[in-house]
């Protein structure tokens, strides 16, 4: 029995390095305008993409169609397969009772499941694992795309409380570029990807590769081969996949890993904290410990600013 062919997204990952510069250039047509393939001629797209029609055909080929017509009944046949947003949404609404209080108390359900699973999908030994990729790394990375990119940017935000030097890698298109400039040896990734791949994640893989990164992925779906030059890969379920994504799990993943890599450093996370909490005294203009009954606190008034001049 053969194997299905690959999805287009995950045949353009593939082939991705393989590609001459003009033939990505289609590639990235393609990717990001679906909906186009299923109208446009070759010509059209060679003109969107700055190439000639020739390299249209090479490139369709290369990703393993034989003609234009056949990646369009393919894609065709995907993008009927696939949920929309607004199909999950319409299977969660319909797995609930339109009563407010029913609503409530499934969601929450569904959410407790969810944690509950993720407990027994991510073994003690790949959770320490990608807690000491984060202790032991220069800077760590986060990479998410879309809703994904708040928690990324989250984890971040939580791990510089603590004194880790981490930043976010979230924008697309060309701006990516730039965020991956900035990778260097001795940073670490943690990753959040889904799916069957984009170009944005292929380029951090390639540039990860070269420079010798340690990579922790978190998932529930993404393509078996770009799960491949990860360790660990945590897979931590957003729900059911014909119903809305719902992110709790993951948060709460983000949760345990915060609070474990603190607890390997806890004197720097606390005196981390501790200065954090001076800083915003210092800001709101003070604390009650250390102000005068009835002292201003807020922003200086015009008597403060021409104290300040004397």
């Amino acid at each position: 029995m053969s194997n299905p062919p690959a999805p287009f997204t995950a045949r353009i990952a593939g082939n991705m390095g393989a590609l001459s510069r003009a033939e990505r250039r289609v590639a990235h047509v393609l990717r990001d305008g679906r909906e186009e393939i299923l109208f446009a001629s070759a010509s059209a797209l060679a003109k969107k993409a700055g190439t000639s029609d020739a390299t249209v055909v090479r490139t369709v080929r290369a990703l393993g169609y034989s003609t234009f017509d056949e990646l369009r009944l393919a894609m065709a046949s995907e993008m009927r397969a696939e949920p929309s947003q607004a199909d999950r949404l319409a299977a969660t609404l319909d797995d609930v009772v339109r009563d407010p209080t029913s609503i409530l108390g499934r969601t929450v359900a569904q959410h407790v499941r969810a944690l509950t699973k993720m407990t027994h999908d991510v073994p003690a030994a790949d959770f320490r694992s990608v807690v000491d990729l984060v202790v032991e790394a220069k800077r760590v990375v986060t990479f998410g795309i879309g809703p994904t990119s708040a928690v990324a940017d989250y984890l971040v935000t939580q791990l510089s409380r603590f004194g880790f030097d981490a930043w976010s890698c979230t924008r697309t298109g060309i701006l990516c570029a730039d965020d991956l400039n900035r990778l260097r040896p001795g940073d670490a990734l943690v990753v959040f990807a889904y799916g069957t791949g984009y170009a944005e994640l292929v380029a951090l893989l390639r540039e990860a590769e070269r420079l010798g990164l340690r990579r922790a992925l978190v998932t529930d779906d993404l393509d078996p081969r770009l799960r491949e030059p990860f360790d660990p890969v945590l897979l931590v379920a957003r729900g059911r996949a014909d119903m809305l994504s719902m992110h709790t799990a993951t948060l709460g993943f983000v949760e345990a890993l915060l609070v474990g890599a603190a607890a390997r450093r806890p004197d720097e996370s606390l005196e981390n904290l501790r200065r954090l909490g001076r800083l915003r005294a210092d800001i709101a203009g003070g604390t009650s410990t250390d102000l005068a009954p009835g002292a201003h606190v807020g922003p200086p008034t015009d008597e403060d600013r021409s104290g300040s001049m004397r």
